[in-house]
């Protein structure tokens, strides 16, 4: 079988569609606002699938944040992908991390599927080469799902070893197994590799904050090998490529679908519509529309025009009418009085949500007064003024106060 016309890919990943942070419940749905909204921007995506139309769409992993998802969000995701199938676009769905059972010889989150057998949807839950006749199109596409070592390697295989060893042991296992995969694939058609992992030199967005422990890294000669025509990423939710524009192959992370907090906050965030030839990928970003996050940074120069200062710099309130919000304040521990909340908050009373941040300071030197020399000071005393020395609130001084008091107690018996 061999192709003359370009194929049309449309590549998404990361939807991680039950994420409820910031916000309320609707009350017709009784869902989280903010899973309407990553269902939302997911509509944008199966629309935009159907109309242009593409002859594929790949989604490179983790439909959803939680591995034991509720029915109901299984429900939404699944209602969705259906629309693709009715549409007849053949649909290959990887599974990340977030969609692998916490425990083995559990069924992932993908897995329905493949159970149901649902026309034109695949599921890729190992490494290996999908052909023209699984895909009824002339490709080919190399899976690589999320990776762990317990898959791969056996417990002797692992014993005596570092966890670095490891790593690099199963590193080694799948750029080889990768490397097979191409030598053996038909050299005429197009070739994919659709992964979700971290390849070397990608940039993470705020996601790596939650990532535990080690994970497989893709080096750079895997991804880039000329052999390949299209690179589709998943799992780092910045988009990014990471090849020049016009570079073959075109190495891409397609991006989360929606921001997942505020370290995403100035990230875009869309899908990638792809035109794969033997030899040639030409590609776009196309961005969703999502709810806008405004992070503000106040500064406060002197006590006499504290909240002066602080309405000058917030925004009017159409500029912020459905926006996730937060403001950043820092200024000393004695203006706390001078700050209005009340005023602030009618500021942004059609913002979806708002988040005052308060970062209290002190002068970092402790001034004991009259106090007498520190070696002469009790600990529960010593104690009192490194809580207010660091800028802890009364709240949290308390509460820190009583735990220690317990310690003491508790070291002295």
């Amino acid at each position: 079988m061999t192709n003359t016309k370009p194929i049309r890919i449309l590549h998404f990943a990361d939807a991680h569609i039950d994420i409820a942070n910031y916000g309320r419940h609707d009350p017709e749905t009784a869902l989280p606002i903010r899973v309407m909204d990553f269902l939302k921007a997911l509509d944008q995506i199966i629309e935009a699938a159907i109309t242009e139309p593409v002859d594929l769409v790949l989604f490179a992993g983790d439909a959803y944040k939680d591995r034991n998802p509720q029915p109901t969000f299984q429900r939404e995701w699944g209602q969705r992908l259906m629309k693709l199938s009715q549409a007849g676009i053949p649909t290959l769905l990887l599974v990340g991390n977030h969609d692998v059972a916490p425990a083995s010889g559990r069924a992932h989150t993908l897995h329905e599927f493949h159970t149901l057998a649902v026309p034109h949807i695949h599921v890729a839950d190992r490494i290996q080469c999908w052909r023209p006749d699984e895909l009824g199109l002339p490709l080919q596409i190399i899976t690589v799902p999320w990776v762990s070592q317990s898959r791969l390697m056996t417990r002797e295989e692992m014993s005596g070893k570092s966890r670095e060893e490891v790593w690099a042991d199963l590193e080694n296992i799948v750029a080889d197994s990768i490397h097979r995969l191409v030598a053996a694939a038909d050299p005429n058609l197009p070739l994919i590799l659709m992964a979700h992992a971290s390849v070397q030199g990608a940039k993470y967005g705020s996601e790596r904050a939650v990532m535990l422990g080690h994970e497989l890294v893709l080096s750079g000669g895997i991804v880039n090998d000329k052999r390949l025509d299209y690179v589709a990423l998943g799992h780092i939710h910045k988009h990014q490529a990471l090849t020049d524009r016009g570079s073959q192959p075109p190495i891409v992370y397609s991006g989360s679908i929606e921001r997942i907090d505020f370290g995403e906050a100035r990230e875009h965030k869309g899908f990638v519509l792809a035109e794969v030839s033997k030899g040639h990928t030409d590609w776009e970003f196309v961005p969703l529309q999502t709810r806008r996050f405004i992070d503000l940074k106040i500064e406060t120069a002197t006590a006499e025009t504290f909240m002066e200062d602080v309405l000058r710099q917030l925004p009017q309130p159409e500029e912020v009418a459905g926006a996730i919000c937060r403001l950043q304040f820092s200024y000393p521990r004695d203006w706390e009085p001078l700050l209005d909340e009340r005023v602030i908050l009618e500021r942004f009373n059609d913002a979806f949500s708002v988040h005052l941040q308060k970062h209290r300071h002190v002068e970092k030197r402790a001034r004991l007064g009259d106090m007498a020399r520190a070696e002469f000071l009790a600990p529960e005393q010593l104690l009192d003024v490194y809580w207010n020395t660091i800028g802890l609130d009364a709240e949290e001084a308390e509460a820190m106060q009583a735990l220690a008091k317990e310690i003491l107690i508790a070291v002295e018996e």
